[in-house]
């Protein structure tokens, strides 16, 4: 095959699809540009690298660039920022240090992913204001942990992870938004002994799970000594130079840094500029097949969105098994089979101290009615293992399905770590994607063994009770 696949972005996405191509047809030539240094990383690992848990950036890189290069034959080029896409010359436009570069293209692969959100309030562009979106992020945040317990005093007990490598820790901190960057980061900060000030803009925090989940966890924060402020809308960060509070419409709250973690949007201003077009959720939109409006040109990852298997809607959900799913199914159409890379259930997991919690298809009522359902929810807990086991605790359920059909919608589940939240809503996911309805999914073949449930797994008695009800 004497053709050239292009690729922008180095991360999960780009670098599943030029590995995918590569693999299934060894002529193609494939180019890669990232802007970085870093590609094939997990930036998910980052809060635990800032906690200390992970010693170096290193070990987030799951495959380094001289396999990529010398390895898998691919044409990996780190340091090099897309500027330009020209569909009519299929060719793509590149700058490194060395100058600019004209890559022509048969397949372009547009996988760009996202950036942090930075929020419309004064006071984000002064010292010791963070984002978590890139290992230089991380990086910087990790230095921050190390000066301020450079800095404390000699007498403050040496308890979090990190303090192997550092003596002591400081703070307060504020963490602005309470989603899983919010979340995990509050972890990370309290592990290392920072007073951690956690501002929620909304009524509660993780707005995509139940309200069951977001109050367990929210009370499990505060058990952890995190100080959580809810119908908090963050006005400005105060400060001359350098941080100093955090300061809502009630009050001013001293902090030393602010981590801001307020969400994440699509990178789409090459794709726009190239007359590709965006779909409602304003990520760049795609066909079955990830091929965007301009053929020859596909989009993945954080950047693009994808039809919800729910709803049959576009939804923008930029989680890491979506990115690497579709660019692997983009590697193989790229390579002579065309395949489609599915839907999205909205699938996602958070772990908060001693607490985890998932989450699955539509739990929102309001975003359940958009789409045509009359949703019901029910919450239940159950044992996490049979009564008379030594060990186990208490998994929450909250289990949506539809009224008339009784579909299975989505669910939302917590428990403490290690109770099987998180692993027993895979057996939710398949119910969502497949569209079954709760007396099906009641009549679920799960297992069951002492040490890891009851008789009726939590997930079975929530189906058995929602469908009495409906």
């Amino acid at each position: 095959m004497d053709e050239t696949f292009v690729v922008i972005g180095g991360d999960a996405a780009g670098m599943s699809a030029a590995s995918k191509a590569k693999r299934d047809e060894p002529d193609l030539d494939v180019v890669v540009f990232e802007k970085g240094r870093w590609v094939s990383y997990g930036a998910c690992g980052l809060p635990y690298y800032i906690k200390g848990e992970i010693q170096t950036l290193d070990e987030l890189v799951s495959v380094p660039p001289e396999e990529f290069r010398e390895e898998r034959d691919i044409d990996l080029r780190t340091g090099h920022e897309v500027i330009g896409i020209d569909p009519d010359a299929r060719t793509v436009t590149a700058r490194s240090d060395d100058g600019e570069t004209i890559q022509p293209y048969d397949h372009l692969l547009i996988a760009t992913g996202a950036a942090a959100v930075d929020p419309s309030i004064d006071g984000i562009d002064l010292d010791g204001v963070y984002t978590l979106g890139s290992m230089t992020d991380g990086k910087e945040l990790r230095e921050f942990v190390a000066r301020s317990r450079e800095s404390s005093p000699s007498d403050q007990p040496d308890r979090g992870p990190a303090c192997q490598y550092l003596e002591n820790c400081s703070g307060p901190v504020g963490v602005v938004g309470g989603g899983y960057i919010g979340i995990e980061m509050a972890e990370a900060l309290v592990a290392n002994d920072f007073e951690v000030h956690l501002f929620q803009r909304d009524d509660r925090v993780l707005n995509g799970f139940s309200r069951a989940t977001s109050e367990a966890v929210a009370e499990h924060l505060e058990e952890q000594s995190v100080s959580v402020y809810l119908n908090a809308e963050v006005e400005s960060i105060g400060g001359s130079d350098a941080v100093e509070a955090v300061l809502t419409a009630d009050e001013r709250v001293p902090v030393e840094m602010v981590l801001l973690g307020t969400g994440v949007r699509p990178r789409t201003d090459l794709a726009e500029n190239a007359g590709i077009e965006l779909g409602p959720t304003g990520a760049i939109a795609t066909d079955e097949y990830r091929e965007t409006n301009v053929p020859n040109v596909y989009a993945a990852g954080d950047c693009a969105e994808a039809e919800h298997v729910v709803t049959g809607e576009p939804a923008y959900v930029p989680l890491a098994l979506t990115a690497n799913r579709h660019g692997r199914a983009i590697g193989q159409t790229v390579a002579g089979t065309p395949s489609e890379a599915g839907g999205i259930a909205g699938t996602a997991a958070v772990k908060a101290f001693e607490v985890e919690a998932a989450r699955t298809g539509v739990v929102d009522h309001d975003e359940a009615r958009d789409a045509g359902f009359d949703p019901v929810s029910k919450t239940i807990d159950a044992k996490s293992r049979a009564g008379y086991y030594p060990e186990g605790g208490t998994v929450r359920v909250t289990l949506t399905a539809d009224r008339e059909s009784g579909r299975v919608l989505g669910g939302s589940l917590v428990s403490e770590y290690g109770e099987g939240a998180v692993h027993r809503s895979h057996a939710l996911v398949g119910a969502v994607t497949e569209a079954i309805t709760v007396d099906e999914l009641s009549n679920y073949d799960l297992a069951y063994a002492p040490p890891f449930n009851t008789t009726w797994d939590p997930i079975l008695t929530a189906a058995k009770v929602l469908g009495g009800k409906l």
